[in-house]
């Protein structure tokens, strides 16, 4: 369709995000036992999942926050490391559409605020809901939104639960009652949180292109890996561990349409190593920036390896480098290289 970035007749295929995305999060908060969890209804009737804040969460629970991320229509798993000394797993995630599942659902993209100083409330919102409120600008382009499920589910890479009124103003853009809407809150430092940010290694790479103006109709599948960084009880720490997981160990295959001379360029343009301010761990960089992210190139955030292959041709193009000496400094582990 003229003025979008996906073709009508694609997304005519696309299955609503919060009907998938509703099944998993019953199943979640059905095991929240087992997997550490924390169940509660707000004042207004929203539920909220509280994955590591007043309880610890866990490595399985994060899995499937992924997931539920992703709309149900990506899938998440742990599997063996072997690139990496003293990091003995990964995380993988893939999806048939990657476009739906990681930028109009799992992208942290709508910010959310409550009050003003120190007793505001802020965070990025991902996940499902994303697509009913439709507030961002990606939504405009796609001419995209989903309004066939009677539900909205959020997840927050938060250690706050949202007040009461800024779940009203969600409720709200969401043409939704607030009993009609979830949170799944997601510590930086704690395990699930760990992993579900982790798990974006294949959508950075989406909102890359995206950045970088390659057509999004043309990316028709991809997956990616991460390495699982140790969590740690620090903010900045942790923030810096799941960032280099990507940065420094993250790879992702793209399968593209179209010429395989652009997908040769995307390949170039897309890894970590391609930005300006590549070769520091991220908490260092951070600092070095007086904690400003607009200070940081927006460019870094990809992964480390990228593989794109041209689906008219079936050659593959690879660029960027793993780097396991940083990700050891960033982890805190004795480099082996």
């Amino acid at each position: 369709m003229s003025g979008t970035t996906i073709g009508t007749e694609r997304r005519r295929h696309w299955p609503s995000l919060a009907a998938r995305a509703e099944r998993l999060a019953r199943e979640l908060v059905a095991d929240a036992a087992p997997l550490r969890l924390a169940v509660q209804r707000t004042a207004n009737g929203a539920t909220l999942v509280d994955a590591g804040i007043a309880v610890s969460g866990s490595l399985e629970a994060g899995r499937r926050i992924a997931e539920l991320c992703m709309g149900g229509v990506g899938w998440v798993a742990f599997a063996t490391e072997t690139r990496f000394p003293g990091v003995p797993f990964r995380i993988e995630a893939r999806s048939a559409d990657p476009v739906l599942a990681c930028l109009t659902s799992q992208y942290a993209g709508w910010s959310l605020a409550h009050g003003e100083g120190e007793r505001a409330w802020r965070a990025m919102a991902s996940g499902p809901g994303r697509a009913r409120a439709a507030k961002e600008a990606l939504f405009t382009e796609l001419d995209f939104r989903d309004l066939e499920a009677e539900s909205a589910w959020f997840v927050l890479e938060t250690d706050r639960a949202p007040p009461d009124a800024l779940i009203e103003k969600v409720a709200a853009d969401c043409a939704l009652p607030p009993s009609a809407l979830g949170f799944v809150l997601t510590p930086t430092t704690s395990l699930a949180g760990t992993v579900q940010i982790v798990a974006r290694v294949l959508e950075v790479a989406l909102h890359k292109a995206h950045a970088l103006g390659f057509p999004l109709e043309r990316i028709v599948d991809g997956l990616g890996s991460a390495p699982l960084p140790p969590p740690a009880p620090d903010f900045l720490a942790a923030m810096g561990r799941t960032n280099d997981a990507v940065l420094f160990g993250g790879e992702v295959q793209l399968f593209v349409s179209g010429p395989e001379e652009e997908a040769a360029r995307l390949a170039e343009a897309l890894p970590s190593s391609a930005s300006r301010d590549y070769g520091r761990p991220f908490a260092e960089l951070f600092a070095a920036a007086g904690h400003d992210f607009y200070k940081i190139d927006p460019m870094l955030f990809s992964p480390a390896r990228v593989t794109v292959t041209a689906l008219a041709t079936g050659r593959s193009f690879t660029a960027g480098r793993l780097a396991p000496d940083l990700l050891a400094r960033s982890f805190g582990l004795r480099a082996e290289v």
